[in-house]
């Protein structure tokens, strides 16, 4: 198993923070084009537990699959998770948190994930799934900041870790 931990400060309000993150719509304005992110079904109501997303995505030139994901949890304007139910992931588990800061808010996510094929799984994370991941999450760090502004002084933050 593998975690993710990223943070950043941006600001705006809570709300406005909800308001983006809890519309699955916005997701793909945080994916790079790269990746041909399209949600096919589940995205026309507000989030809700229980809802579910299905996606296709390109994670690789030339390899498209589909992605199902449940909203398992939300809390109105805190925080909301969604986990995988079919797809590239043996395991994807994604919190999303918002927390209110002086300046505005921190928004943060941490994701545990596992790969699919026991030691081939492994050597695909250390050759090319974790550079994807970083990747992928830097490109919403900026597009985020784009968005919305930053914080002086409070740089995001990005870890990577087995677990």
């Amino acid at each position: 198993m593998y975690q993710i931990r990223t943070t950043q400060a941006v600001p705006i309000t809570a709300g406005k923070a909800w308001d983006f993150l809890s519309d699955p719509e916005n997701l793909k304005k945080l994916t790079p084009e790269h990746m041909g992110f399209h949600i096919l079904s589940g995205s026309e109501r507000p989030m809700f537990p229980g809802q579910i997303i299905e996606y296709k995505i390109s994670p690789f030139p030339g390899i498209t699959t589909r992605w199902v994901t449940e909203i398992s949890h939300v809390q109105e304007g805190e925080y909301f998770v969604d986990e995988q139910r079919f797809g590239p992931y043996a395991f994807w588990h994604h919190k999303h948190m918002i927390h209110p800061s002086p300046e505005g808010v921190v928004m943060e996510d941490i994701v545990d994930y596992k790969l699919p094929f026991g030691p081939i799984g492994k050597l695909g994370h250390s050759l090319v799934v974790k550079k994807q991941l970083k990747h992928i999450f830097k490109y919403r760090s900026e597009k985020l900041s784009q968005m919305f502004g930053s914080i002086p002084g409070q740089e995001g933050t990005f870890e990577l870790k087995t677990i």
